[in-house]
């Protein structure tokens, strides 16, 4: 077994950021009307600024795979070039297309040369599950390196355009022209941008993290789809996928939208959160004394104190000085989260030889988290 070595980090975050009270010129305004929930969502989440890859206007500026080269980009140099790259794994929650893969269209732009490749798909685990693919192909001798990325382009997704339809729909049936909540909350949650990481057998530079380990878990045995897209969710629980609708009802009931059931994320997300931490943790035999710094994906801050509680109540809390979050300057960015977090601690010159860090990432999808846990050298 080989060890696996994070030896460069970068990110690419679009055009300038945005603040709170410029997201609607961005987004639009479903129905000519202004969010009620806006105010309310941004207050509890605390984001002050994100990025969107759209202008004003709502047009493209650039593609997901457009972020995710321009955040690989940065990774090379005259000591490690694109003809050296031997695997490029990209995770996302929103691809630019179903087919062909992610991973594929950001190869596309890269234009260097044949490598393996990896495309991870589902919500925030996305990025950290292109990592893992990364970190095991080097850790078997697979390959002497990755290059590993997690982005997201959710602003096209998010246009007032894309729910107007549905609005104008239920305007036609004499009911309330205002989107359900499940829908509108995400508006004011999600941004663009990526993050790309070059793992190698060997370190290198004045500042190389180890991963010593990384561990996944999924609680979607026994509990309901939270967050999705392309679908609806039934009474019972179970999602009708898109192309069981007519495309009629795409539009109507806005099928492709990003929803959220909030009631469920309140009420496992924290708990389920505590509960696989302790045990990735009890598994590697490490204690919050064995670490330095905690690198938490937070969907909001709303969840922070509650995720301090929880992580109390199964003895292994951190204490504040330990915690490193940059929601509020950029944005809750999903899969790329836990990469732009970790690409700014560690390029901050903070980091000293033999600190630990541990990296915390949540996806309400359908209950999964992923830990990993860095030594830097």
């Amino acid at each position: 077994m080989f060890e696996v070595y994070i030896t460069k980090a970068a990110k690419y975050l679009p055009n300038e950021a945005v603040s709170n009270d410029e997201m609607e010129a961005y987004l639009g305004l479903i129905n000519d009307t202004a969010s009620k929930a806006r105010r309310i969502i941004l207050r509890n989440n605390k984001i002050t600024s994100r990025y969107y890859a759209v202008d004003k206007e709502g047009k493209s500026t650039h593609s997901n795979a457009e972020l995710t080269r321009n955040a690989i980009l940065p990774l090379f140099d005259e000591n490690f070039t694109p003809q050296d790259l031997e695997v490029l794994s990209c995770g996302t929650s929103t691809p630019d297309i179903f087919l062909p893969s992610h991973a594929a269209m950001v190869h596309g732009l890269l234009k260097n040369k044949s490598v393996e490749l990896n495309s991870s798909t589902g919500v925030c685990c996305a990025g950290m599950n292109s990592l893992k693919f990364g970190f095991l192909s080097i850790r078997s001798g697979n390959s002497k390196n990755a290059i590993c990325t997690g982005s997201e382009k959710v602003s096209t997704w998010l246009n007032a355009q894309k729910y107007n339809h549905e609005a104008d729909n239920l305007k036609s049936l004499e009911e309330q022209p205002i989107i359900a909540f499940k829908k509108d909350f995400l508006r004011w949650m999600l941004s663009d941008g990526a993050g790309a990481f070059l793992l190698e057998n060997k370190p290198r530079g004045p500042i190389s993290l180890k991963i010593e380990w990384m561990e996944a878990f999924s609680y979607a045995y026994e509990l309901e789809t939270c967050m999705y897209a392309g679908g609806d969710k039934l009474e019972n629980g179970e999602i009708k996928g898109w192309s069981d609708y007519s495309p009629e009802q795409w539009l109507n009931e806005s099928v492709f939208s990003i929803k959220q059931d909030v009631k469920l994320l309140d009420e496992f997300i924290l708990s389920k959160g505590a509960e696989s931490m302790k045990e990735a943790m009890d598994k590697n035999n490490i204690k919050s004394e064995d670490i330095n710094y905690f690198i938490p994906h937070v969907s909001s801050n709303f969840f922070v104190e509650g995720l301090k509680k929880g992580l109390n109540e199964k003895g292994i809390g951190m204490s504040d000085d330990k915690w490193f979050m940059n929601l509020s300057r950029v944005g809750n960015v999903g899969s790329a989260s836990i990469y732009l977090a970790l690409e700014e601690l560690m390029n901050s010159g903070n980091l000293k030889k033999g600190d630990k860090i541990l990296l915390s990432v949540p996806e309400s999808g359908r209950f999964s988290f992923a830990y990993a846990y860095l030594t830097v050298c």
